[in-house]
């Protein structure tokens, strides 16, 4: 069975939030996760994510990079660069988008339209 694992260049906790949120605030553009910058705005979600989320069949994992470090740690995991979507599947963890990828993409849409073109690709595949 197939899985994105969406990592996020950010620390779980609620301090670590706040902190996210007050940079997103006053220095937006040196925030250092493009992703969380797609998929949530200022204080939430952004409804657009939240509806793809929730009405595509791929399973999909959702990390902090902390969270991620702990979970899938590995002498031969290779070093990520965060944020990073991986595909999980039979043969382990290998990159579907990588830090620089998300510089391209200007809108949450884009996002979504290159994660659909992924899955229907699977999908012909299969």
């Amino acid at each position: 069975m197939r899985k994105l694992i969406f990592v996020y260049n950010a620390n779980s906790g609620v301090v670590n939030t706040w902190v996210d949120i007050a940079h997103k605030i006053v220095s937006p553009t040196t925030y250092a996760c493009d992703l969380c910058g797609l998929t949530h705005g200022r204080f939430s979600e952004k409804r657009t994510w939240k509806k793809f989320r929730d009405t595509h069949l791929i399973d999909m994992e959702f990390l902090y990079k902390d969270q991620f470090l702990k979970k899938y740690k590995s002498k031969w995991l290779p070093k990520y660069t965060f944020p990073v979507i991986l595909i999980s599947d039979a043969q382990g963890l290998q990159p579907f988008m990588i830090a620089q990828d998300f510089q391209e993409i200007v809108s949450v849409e884009m996002l979504i339209q290159r994660i659909e073109r992924f899955i229907k690709q699977l999908d012909t595949t299969a």
